[in-house]
């Protein structure tokens, strides 16, 4: 497949002289949080980072548990999972699950007038309990031998993931459990054979939230791309480093071909 790299047009990209409400996805917060400096090429220029190939197995283990629960959603009763786990809850059935799920192009979204910003996400599920609160729940997919956690340092962004929704959908009105969980599948490679099939074990992970961190983020946020000043080169930044070295290269060539 040939990779293909697009500048995004204006439209898209934030004006500090602009008077409409900028919109800012949860992955974008996510990536201000991994690196200010890319977050500014990306909002102020349209400049992101390389896009990463999908993986399509686990967007089709994600599609396949939305069917399961969909159908436990229709007839207001819990999954079996939720019974296993001895979870209080069932699918939360609105006619907006749809709308929430499509994290392209509208997800759960929220505005925060105070910085006048739109934030959205695509939610993977959401169930409510018996005390009419919601849980975040979100599908993930893995294959490894050791017992799946969410406690490794790269899962944080797993955690602050959560937090987002968490905090959009009380944003919205909506009584929030500080429980969300996380519906793990993980491949089982220890058969005999593939034989066509791949098996999973499912595994239920609660998680604790506390979206209290998204405020103060998001007031830097707005304040780095209000900004006409660069931000400094993050230092665990791989893109940072690349850009730095490419441009540092191509710099020393052209100088070396003018002596020439």
């Amino acid at each position: 497949m040939a990779f293909e790299y697009k500048v995004r047009g204006e439209r898209s990209r934030f004006n500090p002289k602009q008077t409409q409400p900028f919109t800012i996805s949860r992955s974008k917060i996510e990536l201000f949080t991994d690196c200010p400096r890319c977050y500014w090429l990306d909002a102020r220029y349209g400049i992101g980072r390389p896009d990463m190939p999908s993986f399509s197995l686990n967007n089709a283990v994600d599609t396949l548990f939305k069917k399961e629960f969909d159908i436990h959603r229709a007839s207001g009763e819990p999954h079996p999972l939720m019974k296993q786990y001895g979870i209080d809850a069932i699918p939360f059935d609105d006619p907006r699950m749809e709308e929430w799920r499509d994290a392209l192009r509208r997800g759960v979204k929220a505005e925060y007038k105070p910085l006048n910003l739109i934030i959205r996400g695509g939610i993977d599920d959401v169930w409510i309990n018996s005390k009419g609160e919601l849980h975040v729940a979100d599908y993930k997919a893995t294959a490894g031998k050791d017992e799946v956690t969410i406690d490794d340092d790269w899962k944080m962004s797993y955690k602050r993931q959560a937090e987002v929704y968490q905090w959009l959908l009380r944003q919205n009105g909506f009584k929030v459990s500080p429980t969300a969980y996380f519906v793990y599948a993980n491949g089982n490679d220890d058969k005999k054979a593939f034989d066509g099939k791949l098996e999973f074990d499912i595994k239920i992970i609660p998680y604790e939230g506390d979206d209290s961190w998204i405020p103060g983020t998001l007031q830097k946020l707005k304040t780095c791309i209000m900004s006409d000043e660069i931000p400094k080169e993050t230092e665990t930044c791989k893109f940072c480093s690349y850009r730095r070295h490419a441009g540092e290269t191509l710099q020393r060539v052209a100088r070396e071909n003018k002596k020439k």
